[in-house]
């Protein structure tokens, strides 16, 4: 009984990484990928905006 409990933590580990993988994937691009790519844009724009600006 001692190798269940030794291999149920990383069996755990191993499905939970395997879900998350899955979630990540299917949530690429999609109805939403428009809006997250204007939010980045701007997140970059601001970014770089605030980098040009010569400081006084």
């Amino acid at each position: 009984m001692e190798y269940v409990s030794a291999l149920l933590p990383p069996v755990v580990m191993a499905v939970f990484f395997g879900g998350l993988i899955v979630t990540i994937v299917k949530t690429q691009g999609g109805a939403n990928k428009a809006k997250e790519d204007a939010a980045v844009d701007a997140v970059i724009t601001r970014a770089e905006g605030a980098r040009q600006t010569p400081k006084a």
